[in-house]
């Protein structure tokens, strides 16, 4: 039975939190964000795995290697080593930032009550939240596409549509999105782990079907777009602090996922097996695949979508249009609903449940999306796509979520040294502030220089590397200011208690 004192009780190294009446009172809870219990943390490292399958299979990833040679002036051979060299290096805040989720089973949100206080939590989830929400629209748009383009093959009177179709296809694919998250975590693990070995496949079977049309000999000659004689180092670093920040909103709200997770052993080995070599393949994929699409179809298509639709086979193009569906679906969930859903609730949990967190990141992610649609939909004159000018913000946007990403480590593992007071992340008034200064002083500062860097253009290095720079610095800046201002509670005696410590499962 409840009592009226929250305890946290050791279950084999995971620990649970046994929630009281002074927490499940409390303002700052509910239970969607409430810890998870030991039995409830059913990820193996090859669910984790399938997730990371299930996201980094998406057409973001497909255009990585066009990006980097049309915009960074790299080659093809060193756009793809700097998509894999950046998948690896990412997984150290990957890892480093998912250990207090899979210790305590606490989410993204609450890992920074820690760090930003109870109440400064809410601004760096908001800085999170508002990029999940406008990939959410993004992706949303991919989606809604393929199922315009799905709906124009099977009934012929829906291609006279047009854009009004893409527009009825984006509601639709948002809804089935939408739906998966509010069923909860285990809905979300059952698409992944089915999702992945089904993605693989096509992935597979897309390489051999474009492999026979072009010469990976000739596509790694091809020289680069930069100026002829310049060194490779300046364009090859900027494009890998690019790809690095493809990934810097999960790195820090991983908790989210790692908070199921059976062991650490688990949400380790899953990443590792799942990121890297996948987001490598795909990103390889859409070169080959753009590479061989004028000898496939008579012109050059970047676009995975558009160019499955050229197929002249209509059962392989509906095929081809449910994996990507599929696809999407996957990392859309995943990548930025869950997010944004936890970040919503932190702001008042016991008015925003999951269900309204949802919903309030499908409404942000549809007004991002606005002017693309209304445009879609012939409301207003065609004009330039506002899709891409989306996408090259949220990138940079990203950026600045590096100095986050080094805060949440710092204060975690030399902080608090891995010890969490877990009922007063949940209360005010306890054993953290409502606002930790500390915390504003190290994400300020970084994001500051950045601005400073863009407005004046000095210090142009600041910006190029800006993960890098901004989590190393906030990083350095949060461990200072954490020593200096005293505001952060210091490791303390063990908070798991010899007699809670023997209560088994």
């Amino acid at each position: 039975m409840t009592g009226t004192t929250s305890q946290m009780v050791d279950r084999d190294g995971l620990i649970e939190l046994d929630v009281g009446n002074d927490v499940r009172s409390s303002s700052r809870f509910n239970k969607d964000i409430a810890p998870t219990q030991a039995s409830e943390r059913t990820w193996s490292k090859w669910n984790i795995a399938a997730l990371w399958v299930g996201m980094s299979i998406c057409v973001p990833t497909y255009t990585l290697g066009g990006v980097l040679t049309a915009y960074f002036g790299l080659s093809v051979g060193e756009a793809l080593f700097a998509i894999l060299l950046a998948n690896i290096i990412v997984l150290i805040p990957l890892t480093l930032n998912a250990f207090p989720g899979t210790k305590f089973g606490i989410p993204f949100p609450v890992v920074l009550r820690s760090s930003f206080g109870i109440l400064g939590s809410n601004v760096p989830c908001l800085v999170r939240a508002l990029v999940g929400c406008g990939w959410f629209g993004i992706q949303t748009m991919f989606g809604g596409l393929a199922i315009h383009l799905l709906l124009s093959e099977l009934i012929p009177a829906w291609a006279a549509l047009g854009g009004v179709g893409e527009v009825i296809g984006f509601f639709v694919f948002g809804a089935m999105n939408l739906y998966v998250v509010i069923r909860g975590a285990e809905s979300i693990k059952w698409l992944e782990t089915l999702a992945a070995p089904l993605l693989l496949a096509v992935g597979v079977g897309l390489m051999m079907w474009a492999w026979p049309n072009m010469s990976m000999t000739e596509l790694l000659a091809q020289p680069p777009s930069r100026p002829e004689g310049a060194p490779v180092y300046g364009y090859f670093f900027a494009g890998l602090t690019a790809m690095v920040g493809f990934w810097a909103t999960l790195s820090l709200n991983i908790p989210d996922f790692s908070r199921f997770a059976k062991s650490q052993k688990d949400q380790i080995a899953g990443q590792i097996i799942g990121l890297p070599l996948t987001m490598f393949f795909f990103a390889a994929l859409g070169v080959v695949l753009t590479a061989a699409s004028e000898t496939l179809v008579g012109q050059t298509v970047a676009d995975p979508v558009r160019l499955i639709g050229y197929i002249d086979s209509p059962f392989w193009v509906v095929m081809a249009m449910l994996l990507i569906i599929i696809a999407t679906i996957s990392t859309n969930t995943a990548s930025n609903i869950v997010s944004p859903t936890n970040d919503f609730q932190n702001i008042a949990p016991k008015l925003i449940n999951q269900t309204r967190g949802v919903l309030m990141t499908g409404a942000v992610g549809v007004l991002l999306m606005g002017y693309d649609l209304l445009q879609k939909a012939g409301v207003i004159p065609p004009g330039v796509s506002l899709e891409q000018m989306y996408s090259n913000w949220l990138l940079g946007y990203s950026s600045l979520l590096g100095p986050i990403a080094g805060i949440m480590a710092v204060d975690y593992f030399l902080i608090k040294k891995q010890r969490l007071d877990i009922p007063s992340l949940y209360m005010d008034n306890h054993a953290y502030p409502a606002v930790n200064m500390a915390g504003f002083i190290a994400f300020g500062v970084p994001v500051l220089l950045t601005l400073i860097s863009l407005v004046t253009g000095t210090m142009n290095w600041f910006y190029d590397y800006g993960w890098f720079t901004g989590s190393a610095l906030g990083a350095i800046v949060y461990f200072v200011a954490s020593q200096v201002l005293a505001s952060s509670p210091q490791a303390g005696p063990e908070p798991i208690m010899a007699s809670e410590a023997t209560e088994q499962r």
